[in-house]
């Protein structure tokens, strides 16, 4: 892989801390280098599913909360952020890491 391939590569992972969503995408269609393509579609996912979960820890803690007047609502919408925020860290780090190793 040129150098070029491996700077857009890298910049797909690196992409969560600028453009997220829209930079993997757009590398995605436009590139048609098969590795690039591959790293961008990795990236993307990666990007996406923190927010999945957090969304869906939003959506059970809402459903939680209108169902149970007592203090449980309040800890499982607690409870489902901190997983969320782990979550988003491994992926954050995860991400790093992979736009690292691709230089290496």
């Amino acid at each position: 892989m040129n150098t070029e391939n491996k700077i857009l590569s890298s910049l797909n992972y690196f992409s969560i801390f600028f453009a997220p969503f829209l930079f993997p995408l757009i590398v995605y269609f436009v590139t048609k280098d098969g590795r690039v393509k591959y790293h961008a579609r990795r990236a993307l996912l990666s990007h996406i599913i923190p927010i999945i979960v957090i969304v869906l820890a939003i959506i059970l803690g809402v459903i939680f909360g209108m169902y149970n007047s007592t203090g449980l609502a309040t800890g499982t919408i607690l409870i489902g952020y901190l997983i969320a925020g782990i979550l988003y860290i491994v992926y954050l780090v995860w991400n790093v890491v992979q736009g690292i190793k691709i230089f290496g």
